[in-house]
């Protein structure tokens, strides 16, 4: 059953590795809620804002993380949430409450809770390696984020 002679012939669009530049975004997360501000992060580092979304290949953007450590949580769950560490070793159950671990490390809170979203494979791995989170204002990534004002720029540059 071949395709009529008047008709075109339509296909869906794949992205290919590599095909899509990445991006760098900076999100300051200082007063957001936790679980809504790691969604966001997650749809930005799988790349479902963007119109060439592919589900098997890489078309996030890198996120920069600031000020973790000024997240909100709701509710109880400062005190009632618990995170939990194995070595592998019997009797060996760490846990940790999020006041906790908010204190001590709020970057790894962040990191969990971006991770629980991301696809459970090699893909949602490359992804979590994107993620750049800072607990204070300043990053390292100067250099990568691109301002508002460098983007147009170099597009009167490019004219």
């Amino acid at each position: 059953m071949g395709v009529s002679p008047g008709m075109k012939r339509t296909s869906t669009y794949f992205a290919k590795a590599g095909e899509i530049p990445a991006n760098w975004r900076v999100i300051d997360v200082t007063g957001q809620v936790l679980g809504r501000v790691a969604r966001n992060i997650s749809i930005a580092l799988q790349g479902k804002d963007k119109p060439t979304y592919t589900a098997h290949t890489l078309t996030g953007d890198f996120v920069v993380v600031v000020n973790a450590a000024k997240v909100k949580v709701t509710g109880d769950k400062l005190l009632q949430k618990t995170y939990y560490r194995h070595s592998g070793y019997v009797g060996n159950l760490k846990s940790f409450k999020l006041r906790d671990m908010l204190e001590k490390r709020p970057e790894r809170v962040l990191q969990l809770a971006v991770k629980g979203m991301l696809p459970r494979n090699n893909l949602g791995r490359q992804m979590l390696t994107r993620l750049k989170i800072y607990a204070g204002p300043e990053h390292p990534h100067q250099a990568q984020v691109r301002t508002p004002d460098d983007q147009a720029q170099t597009q009167t540059n490019e004219e």
